[in-house]
């Protein structure tokens, strides 16, 4: 089994170490840092609930995926409620395990990857960075400081590619909860069909499909801290379960009877105008009051334009640094450009765009780099023709920051 998995795991990009016990693996991630440990329950010597429980103890943000026989699900099932990410039962499917392996990846990252604020001393890829010195950011940055350490819902607000996510882990970090899982969920890129199944988890034969039962993202951040990014764009059926969850911590599994009991702390995203949407009825007035107890407004690029220097800036050398690149300079005329353009993608659109300067530049960023709209609206140039500029807009929905590359994860087997 081991030799198998390294052999599926390796060419999709994982560095694999494969250890045959409990007390290996736990030798083994006391001297390195692993991304995500796969392990059997059944093992001799050091079993697999006291492995798990002492790998949680070692290092709390190490997502564990368990791995076990059709007749040991319901003990798999307890040891979710000890910590662990996924269970996955033999014989698994290829792609359901390499799909939990990379979503356990994701998590472990997000939960690592530290978020600093303004200003930057140096310019550190392993890092995200919220950047700007706007007042409108100080007020982010305050209130940030205000909460972080209590555990009331957060609601963050603003236009899409704001940066909503970096607000929720920089909240999350400074947290009590801040060793404990951060867990994401977009609930505007998950059907309506699937999301309840994926934030509560569903019994065996709750709907087509169900084989097994399925533990969902809140048991799974249980003790630790789930964003739900575009709340706003859930169905109201499923709003009420959420708002029972912030009332009580407990819930319903998919097609189940059984109350399950969660500490979660709850960080909510959204770009919509929610009180718009209570007034049309889409969105559940009391879910609304719920959340909004503690607002963060993000405020758009355009609105903080004095940030764009530091911003451009800083964006050119993280990503001259990711790209192995030496640092290119930006002349006066793109500059000039950048600053005069109302980025209605916002910072996500700002990435695409000087990182797609970077790559094409011969030497430095010049304005033919930069492509952009025609601020005269004259008939678009080289760079600047109107598919690029659907290719932006489609650019400002994607995630903040891109998906990481899996060289160098490892995975303890």
């Amino acid at each position: 089994m081991r030799h198998s998995l390294q052999r599926l795991l390796e060419p999709a990009g994982y560095e694999v170490d494969a250890v045959k016990s409990g007390s290996e693996a736990l030798k083994r991630v006391g001297e390195t840092a692993f991304d995500v440990a796969l392990m059997d329950i059944q093992m001799s010597g050091v079993g697999g609930l006291d492995t798990l429980r002492r790998l949680r103890g070692a290092d709390p943000k190490l997502p564990v995926v368990l791995i076990t026989a059709y007749g040991t699900a319901e003990l798999a099932i307890q040891a979710m409620q000890v910590g662990a990410y996924d269970y996955v039962l033999k014989p698994f499917d290829v792609a359901t395990l390499k799909g939990i392996v990379d979503r356990a990846a994701e998590v472990g990252r997000l939960s690592r990857t530290r978020v600093t604020i303004d200003p930057p001393p140096v310019v550190d890829p392993s890092e995200d960075r919220i950047v700007g010195i706007n007042p409108g950011m100080q007020e982010v940055y305050k209130r940030i400081g205000q909460v972080a350490a209590t555990d009331v819902p957060i609601l963050v607000r603003g236009e899409t590619g704001t940066g909503k996510e970096l607000v929720a882990r920089a909240v999350y970090q400074h947290s009590r909860r801040a060793n404990l899982p951060f867990m994401a969920i977009n609930c505007a890129a998950i059907p309506e069909g699937l999301l309840e199944s994926e934030m509560f988890g569903h019994k065996r034969g709750a709907f087509t499909n169900a084989f097994t039962r399925r533990i969902g993202k809140f048991e799974q951040a249980n003790r630790g801290t789930l964003f739900l990014d575009e709340i706003g764009d859930m169905a109201v059926a499923t709003q009420a379960k959420i708002l029972r969850v912030l009332q009580d911590g407990t819930f319903q599994r998919l097609g189940g009877d059984v109350e399950v009991k969660v500490d979660v702390r709850v960080i909510a995203a959204t770009h919509r105008d929610l009180e718009a949407d209570v007034q049309a009825g889409r969105f559940r007035e009391d879910l609304y009051y719920r959340l909004n107890v503690v607002s963060v407004v993000l405020p758009p690029l355009r609105e903080r334009k004095d940030d764009l220097p530091r911003l451009i800036d800083y964006f050119v050398g993280r990503f001259c640094a990711e790209l192995k690149v030496e640092r290119v300079s930006i002349s006066s005329e793109a500059m000039e450009r950048l600053i005069g353009h109302d980025w209605p993608g916002n910072i996500r659109e700002l990435q695409n765009c000087l990182k797609n300067a970077i790559l094409t530049c011969r030497g430095g960023i010049t304005v033919e780099d930069v492509r952009l709209p025609s601020p005269s609206g004259d008939p678009p140039g080289s760079g600047t023709d109107s598919s690029r500029r659907g290719r932006a807009g489609e650019a400002s929905l994607s995630e903040p920051s891109p998906a990481p590359s899996r060289e160098g994860l490892s995975c303890p087997v």
